[in-house]
């Protein structure tokens, strides 16, 4: 049940259907059905009322804000002592120093994983009033982590990496979300700043580490499915042993965000709240970061069966280009026109006119999943479309795999501020498909796997129960 107190807000996708008696929108999009009481619960939030003190009304907050359809905004809470700050570092005195000012005084420990400029970190730590810890060897970031994470006595913990820095209050509208005992981590956005060059430009646009303005839960196959470690706060409690694992040498905040969502746990993206990352832009550097990223979906995969799939789409959807592909139009409309008849029966007594909806919803569906499939797959699958265009006995399927790569490049082209012009960006785009496609395959030969190769067809996953009591730190 969710909290008394919580305020919802509507994702903004969502569609309000048959006078409030139907929801349709969340992350996968699903349609949710209420009964009469529901749909005046519903509105009165939509209206901008709080969740009362009633299990009902408690219990239907809940799965509204399970399937995506709305979203908490939580009561505020004054961080206080409920926050301790970890701060990972290795080297690059300058960019702590700039972090730890903007922490303010908010506690704070520093863990230096045994940088070779250690006389400088110390004394930035200790002039910031930070607790200084040193590790004796480089162990690697989740092992720094992991080590400022066993200081700590909060009920609260913040890992901000050093090459961040924070808006001031910046806690204030995160810590509010763990008023609510199911939610076990909580992460802003993570934006880059922009820059003159090409590079910089792209890289503030399409950072990896920047998901987007949409907020919601975190899970895979929704619309944000990770959050990287470069700025989270977790609940100590929810922490089964050490939170990240140290055998990853990367990827380790993607396997904490979706172990802690398979023990039941909820994650949630607050994009209201914006850390600012400075990016490496040397281009063998960013290249090799690329490559490293895309080395984790090997190991990734191994751990988290199916969850790194390079496109993940719907049977309907699926089974409609195929015959499309294989030159079956007929049985490509009749597959289109079955599953529209499917979704106007659930949709009769909803709407007007069922059949007609249903096709616009199941059409549009099937329209949008396109560009996402072959833009992950082109990624994926890159270093080997690349070279497939130096084969002559491929002919006129080299025009394929332009095709395909020029889908990859440009259909977030124009969707972005990154004020590129589209050869720019597509070159660019290019060579980060290509690092990170890379580094996807020497991850799935060191990890002996083709998971994060194949695509996967969408299903709903069921979601556990926590295993830690969520009530035992509030």
């Amino acid at each position: 049940m969710l909290p008394v107190g919580f305020a919802l807000a509507p994702d903004r996708e969502l569609k309000v259907l048959a006078d409030g008696r139907a929801l349709l929108g969340g992350s996968p999009t699903r349609l949710v059905r209420l009964r009469p009481r529901a749909a005046a619960m519903a509105q009165r939030w939509l209206d901008g009322e709080a969740v009362e003190n009633r299990r009902p009304d408690r219990v239907v907050a809940r799965r509204l804000v399970s399937s995506g359809l709305l979203h908490p905004r939580p009561p505020r809470l004054s961080p206080g002592v409920l926050v301790t700050v970890v701060v990972p570092v290795r080297d690059r005195p300058e960019l702590l120093v700039r972090l730890l000012g903007s922490l303010g005084d908010t506690a704070c420990v520093v863990v230096d994983d045994c940088s070779l400029r250690r006389d400088e970190i110390e004394k930035a730590a200790r002039d910031a009033g930070a607790e200084y810890v040193r590790l004796d060897s480089h162990s690697g970031p989740a092992a720094a982590r992991n080590a400022g994470m066993a200081r700590v006595l909060s009920p609260l913990v913040a890992f901000v990496d050093s090459d961040c820095t924070v808006p001031p209050a910046w806690l204030d509208g995160l810590v509010g979300h763990f008023a609510d005992p199911r939610v076990a981590l909580v992460a802003p956005r993570v934006v880059t700043p922009t820059g003159s060059s090409p590079l910089a430009r792209y890289e503030s646009a399409r950072s990896p580490l920047d998901l987007g303005t949409a907020e919601g839960r975190v899970a895979p196959g929704t619309r944000v499915s990770y959050v990287p470690s470069a700025a989270i706060v977790v609940r100590r409690a929810a922490m089964a042993g050490a939170c990240f694992d140290e055998r990853l040498g990367a990827g380790e905040d993607v396997d904490l965000v979706w172990r802690l969502v398979e023990a039941g746990w909820d994650v949630r993206y607050v994009p209201t709240v914006e850390v600012s990352h400075a990016s490496d832009l040397r281009p063998s550097e960013w290249l090799a970061r690329r490559a490293l990223y895309g080395s984790t979906a090997g190991p990734l995969s191994r751990r988290h069966r199916g969850a790194l799939a390079p496109a993940r789409i719907s049977p309907t959807a699926a089974a409609t280009w195929g015959l499309l592909l294989a030159r079956r139009p007929l049985a490509a409309v009749g597959v289109a026109g079955g599953s529209a008849a499917v979704l106007a029966s659930r949709l009769t007594g909803v709407v007007d006119d069922p059949f007609v909806a249903a096709t616009k919803l199941s059409l549009a569906g099937t329209v949008r999943s396109a560009a996402p499939a072959v833009s992950g797959l082109a990624r994926a699958w890159g270093p080997i479309l690349f070279a497939s265009l130096f084969v002559r006995r491929f002919g006129r399927l080299r025009w394929a795999v332009v095709g395909a790569l020029a889908v990859s490049t440009t259909r977030d082209w124009g969707s972005r501020p990154d004020g590129l012009d589209p050869l720019s960006y597509m070159a660019v785009r290019v060579a980060d498909d290509l690092a990170y496609g890379t580094g996807v395959w020497w991850g799935c030969w060191r990890a002996r796997t083709l998971r994060p190769l194949l695509p996967a067809i969408a299903t709903t996953a069921r979601r556990g129960r926590p295993e830690t009591p969520p009530s035992q730190d509030r």
